[in-house]
């Protein structure tokens, strides 16, 4: 699909751009008029400071290479990116000088990416602690979004043992923020959120974990395409299995969607391809607070799912047996029938345990 910028876009593109936005604020098809009216509306591009931490830059990996919009329609038509270290053309002095110009003229989104060093000398940009640049940029933001597991609550470099002492934005300045968590962030995440400030003239509402409810308001095991499989208690057991060719539920692989809160399977990554689990690979929860070691081993599933069709049995994923039962769905009255475990229980003693 050929993509343009805004400017070029003819009216028909230009409104199902703002469809898609209107799809991700969790609104309704009648708002796109007053998304595109915002987005036209507007004095200037919002002006945006994105700072670089902690990570591995794979959130500006995420964005960049977004197809809708494209890089060139968020830099150029949506976003005023004043200062991004990664994708500015300026460097050394002269890219310090536009850092400390647009401080001093405020008013903008402050974006962090990576988690924040708090011990001297462990992260420095132009000499300067990043601890004191984000202190300093955090000032005369208009508001701070914090993108990436790494920006929000530490991700892998705030992980044991954690020398640096890494903290995520909000907890190291000791103030709310909007946390953007996912390893990496998804470009329409960023973009969904400065476009209701934009049209509502405030943030999105926020969980208590600082995530817009809008983005992170759901499980993402109650949106899997794999759910029938384990409500019917269908595992994967091993990788490169015939119950894994057959994109069974990925639960006892280490799956963390029944506890991991994001639209994931919704709006997918790489012009809305694929993501995680639908490349054949469980949920590692990068959503979530206290990743990744709170959900270490990745490998390894979480205890005491209850599986559906069993309600009112002791039956979670790690206790079936071999059975063959039927069961009704509670609430709809529809009957299944549960598939043989014989050979997918395998190792396991009488009762289910190991």
């Amino acid at each position: 699909m050929k993509h343009y910028l805004l400017k070029e876009l003819d009216r028909r593109e230009f409104l199902r751009f703002c469809g898609l936005l209107a799809s991700m604020l969790g609104l309704s098809d009648l708002y796109i008029p007053k998304i595109a009216s915002a987005i036209e509306k507007a004095s200037r591009r919002p002006s945006v400071v994105w700072l670089h931490f902690a990570s591995d830059t794979g959130c500006t990996e995420s964005v960049i290479k977004a197809t809708y919009p494209s890089a060139a329609e968020l830099v150029l038509d949506i976003l005023s990116i004043d200062y991004h270290e990664t994708i500015m053309a300026a460097a050394g002095t002269q890219s310090e000088e536009i850092l400390k110009r647009s401080i001093e003229e405020g008013g903008y989104f402050l974006i962090v990416e990576g988690g924040v060093p708090t011990k001297r000398g462990y992260g420095m940009i132009g000499r300067r602690d990043m601890m004191d640049i984000l202190k300093e940029a955090s000032e005369k933001a208009k508001a701070i979004i914090a993108i990436g597991a790494c920006a929000t609550y530490g991700g892998v470099p705030g992980a044991r043992p954690n020398p640096a002492g890494i903290k995520g934005v909000g907890e190291y300045l000791g103030r709310q923020v909007v946390n953007l968590p996912g390893c990496p962030v998804n470009p329409e995440w960023v973009i969904a959120t400065i476009v209701h400030n934009l049209l509502f003239g405030r943030l999105p509402e926020l969980d208590r974990y600082g995530r817009p409810k809008m983005i992170y308001g759901t499980r993402i095991h109650d949106n899997c395409p794999r759910r029938a499989h384990f409500d019917q208690g269908v595992f994967v057991e091993e990788f490169g299995s015939e119950e894994a060719w057959e994109r069974k539920c990925l639960y006892k692989m280490g799956c963390k969607g029944p506890n991991t809160f994001s639209n994931c399977p919704l709006v997918r990554w790489n012009d809305k391809i694929s993501w995680c689990v639908q490349t054949g690979y469980g949920c590692t929860g990068c959503t979530e607070p206290g990743w990744p070691d709170a959900f270490s081993p990745f490998r390894a599933a979480l205890p005491g799912v209850a599986i559906p069709i069993f309600k009112g049995v002791e039956n979670t994923a790690d206790k079936i047996g071999a059975t063959l039962g039927v069961a009704t769905a509670a609430g709809i009255g529809i009957h299944f029938v549960a598939s043989a475990l014989k050979g997918r229980t395998k190792g396991k003693k009488e009762g289910g345990e190991e």
